[in-house]
Order: C-alpha cells, then structure tokens, then sequence
C-alpha cells in the first residue's frame, strides 16, 4: 500500500510546508498551520475546462448592452458598475449577521422577475429555512430553485441539468469537493471550489455569486488568493445593532472600486437609500452643540454629508488618549499636532475624541478641515452655525488645500439646505448658479473665525 503524504497548510495565507511549524514564515500567524493529506490535481477541474471560445480580435468582439443585467437594487447596480456582468465571479463577504444573505435572496427574486433561471445553493440552510425567508421577504417567483447541498459534485450536475443563467453560493466556507480530502472551509477546499465555480462561470457563460464569511480581524475567510480569483468583490458592512448598511467595492474588473451603495434594514429586508446624506442627518439635533460639525465627503461618484463630532476634556494621566471611530488614527494625530502648532491649542493635557456619526468610515483628506474645527470649536466651547458645511484638506503649515469635485460638493450642502459653505481659496471661478453663501478660506484660523457664532 503506498504511504500517504501530508502536508502542513496556512488557514490563513495557503502556506505549504512538509512539516509542521509554529509560525507561519509567510504571513506570521502563529497556530494557524493544519495538517492536510496530499493529493494530485483534480479530475474534476479538469473535466469542467473546455474550450469553447474561438480565439478572436479584440476588434471582432461585440458587446451587447444587455451584457450587464440589472438585479433590482440601483445601489447594487451603482456598486457592480450598472448590473451583473454575464459570466462574472462575484464575491459577496460580510460579517455574520449583517445581511449577506438577506441582500442574496432579495436580489434573486428581482432578477428571477425578469425571466431569469436562478439556481440558490444553500449549503449551510434547509430549503424551508430558506423558504421562511423568502416569505418574510417578499420572493415569490417561479424561476428560483432552492438547492440545499454541500458537495461540489452534485451542485455541478445540476446546473448541467438545470443550466441557470445565475448561480449563488451560500457559502463558500461550506461547500466542499471530493477530490480534495480537508475539510471543507480549508484553504485547499476554497481554492480548489472556486477554481472550478470560475471555471463554470467563464466556459458555461454562467453568473456566479458567492457569498464568503469574514475573519475576526475583518479579512475575507481563506486564502488571500480567493480575492484575485474572482471578477468583483464586495464588503456588506454595517453594524448589526443599527439599521443603517453599506455596500463598498474593493475589487472590481467592469467598474468603479470607489462606489458605495446605503441601504437600510427593515422589518421585510433590505431598502435602498438614495438619499443617503438625509439618512445619516436625520436625527441631527439642530441646536448644534461645541463640537459637532457637517462636512461634505465624496464615496466614488456620490457626494454625502456626515455629522462629524469632537469631545476633548482634561485628564488626570500623564498620555492623554486619542480616539478616533471613523477617521484614521494616524490622520487624527497630524490634525492634532497642526492645531498645537498653527493656532496655539494646548492639547497636550487634553483627551481628545472624535466619531463620526452614522457608521460610515472616512479616508478622504477632504475631511481634515471639519475634523480640525470640531476638535478647536470642542476645546475653545463654542459652536459651529448649524446651517453650515464644511470642505477642505489642511496642509502641515496650516494652510487649507483644494479638494476634487467641489461643485458637487456644494451642491449636495444646497440640495438639503444648508445656507453657508466653508471651502478652500480657490484659483477658479466658481459657477453662478449657487444659491449658498460660499466663504474661501485660505488659513485653518481663518476658517475657525468664518465658521463659529455664539453660543
């Protein structure tokens, strides 16, 4: 009988190593190595490749627009670059809980209303689990077929019978392939899945969406090569205890990476917002307090206005505490340091905290000059005009720098009917139409002087 080899796997990277040891050399985890019988390559992915396409000029190859297939969410449509891509690879990744697979079923009823044959596998649910759900939900359709099975072998049979133009997976770390002897949610089972769901995909035409779990740390389960295997991955973020849900693209080949999409999670689903700056300044107190501030921020094309609030109190420990929810840390620091240095604020006995309100997480330099007010205005007790937006980048010397895409910015502040915009001295004219005072401020203390009144 010949002996069988094993090898050691990363759960975390895909490392191999014939041995075991402590520390993966690749990613650094400790205790992440599992032991995993060695095998050839699979029959199966083998069998699945077959080459269909003629080879062809990239000037022969026509696109059709009904290439793109809308599902029924305009802010998923916004997110996938205006629809699912024919025989496209999309990976769906969340926390547990948050709706992955509540935004899934919604999403399958509205395509499967335009004609489509949709194939769910639910590898982790019962078909009448899945069944309630699309009660609550609302899905009733007759071209949705509920497949509850977890070994890869038979999933592929029945799409040969079936033949769907849309398939989802429900999930990735549940499915498993018999040529591959781990368990499944392995780092060599989640290659080895996705390798052949691709290779359904691409050769068969066949939309696949697959739904992926999400680690402790808020990386995608499994091995980092899943994310270059498939055409467009997608993060369902939010925080399960409020309703409020994004929807942000990392990865994407037909579109933007840059667009997010808001829904809101209710009683019967998932609702879209399309207006997700009232959303997030609904319940905006108008008698603004020291502070708190709006600023203007851009997610992709989309321009939304967030709540900005800043707490700075003394405390009784040598190393005062710098908190930030929302904006990046280090940023945080440098706008701290530019305060004690160009304006004179003496925070170093001071804790400071600052959060933005609604959940939503802010990398943009556009949003130094509202962070920086509300941390001033917090510290000198004074309030910020509650109508009042504000817009800028602040450089180390204290001066306040241009941002892109200005004018969308502003009008987004005058659409909900904010009266007066704080923005950078700019070198262009701005055009006339503006029914909003605009004061260009090329100073941070200028615009501390523009934008606070009395309390």
């Amino acid at each position: 009988m010949a002996k069988v080899k094993t090898k050691w796997v990363c759960q975390n990277c895909g490392y191999e190593t014939p041995k075991y040891i402590g520390k993966c050399p690749d990613c650094g985890s400790w205790g992440t190595l599992t032991e995993e019988v060695e095998v050839k390559s699979s029959n199966l992915s083998q069998s699945v490749i077959i080459d269909e396409s003629p080879v062809c000029l990239i000037n022969e190859i026509e696109i059709t627009e009904s290439i793109k297939l809308p599902t029924g969410f305009e802010e998923l449509d916004r997110v996938l670059g205006g629809g699912l891509v024919q025989g496209s690879l999309v990976l769906l990744a969340g926390d547990p809980g948050i709706g992955k697979s509540t935004l899934i079923l919604q999403t399958s009823g509205n395509i499967c209303k335009q004609g489509k044959k949709l194939l769910y596998i639910c590898a982790e649910e019962s078909g009448s689990q899945v069944k309630l759900r699309a009660q609550r939900l609302d899905v009733n359709t007759d071209n949705l077929y509920v497949y509850s099975q977890t070994n890869l072998e038979n999933i592929v049979n029945q799409i040969d019978i079936l033949k769907p133009d849309i398939l989802v997976i429900d999930s990735i770390q549940s499915i498993y392939t018999s040529n591959i002897t781990s368990s499944s949610g392995s780092v060599s089972q989640i290659r080895e899945c996705t390798n052949i769901l691709m290779d359904i995909a691409k050769n068969k035409n066949i939309t696949v969406i697959v739904i992926g779990h999400v680690t402790k740390d808020g990386n995608i389960a499994g091995p980092k090569i899943l994310e270059h295997m498939v055409d467009t991955v997608i993060y369902f973020e939010g925080d399960k205890y409020k309703s409020q849900r994004l929807l942000r693209s990392i990865k994407n080949r037909f579109g933007s990476t840059n667009e997010i999409g808001v829904f809101n999670m209710v009683e019967n689903g998932l609702e879209e917002v399309k207006n997700p700056s009232e959303l997030f300044m609904k319940e905006r107190n108008e008698n603004a307090t020291p502070g708190s501030v709006i600023i203007a921020t851009l997610e992709g094309t989309r321009a939304l206005l967030v709540e900005v609030q800043a707490l700075v109190g003394t405390t009784s420990y040598p190393s005062p505490r710098r908190v930030s929810t929302g904006v990046e840390y280090n940023r945080l620091l440098q706008i701290i340091a530019v305060l004690e240095k160009r304006i004179g604020l003496n925070l170093s006995k001071h804790d400071v905290y600052v959060n933005v309100i609604g959940g939503i997480e802010i990398d943009e330099p556009a949003a130094d000059l509202g962070i920086a007010l509300a941390v001033a205005t917090c510290y000198r007790d004074v309030v910020v005009d509650s109508d009042c937006v504000i817009i800028g980048e602040i450089s180390l010397s204290g001066e306040i720098r241009n941002v892109s895409n200005i004018e969308k910015r502003i009008y987004e502040a005058q659409k909900l009917g904010f009266k007066k915009a704080i923005i950078p001295k700019l070198t262009k004219k701005l055009p006339d139409n503006f029914d909003i005072q605009i004061i260009q401020v090329p100073r941070l203390m200028d615009a501390i002087s523009a934008c606070v009144s009395k309390k």
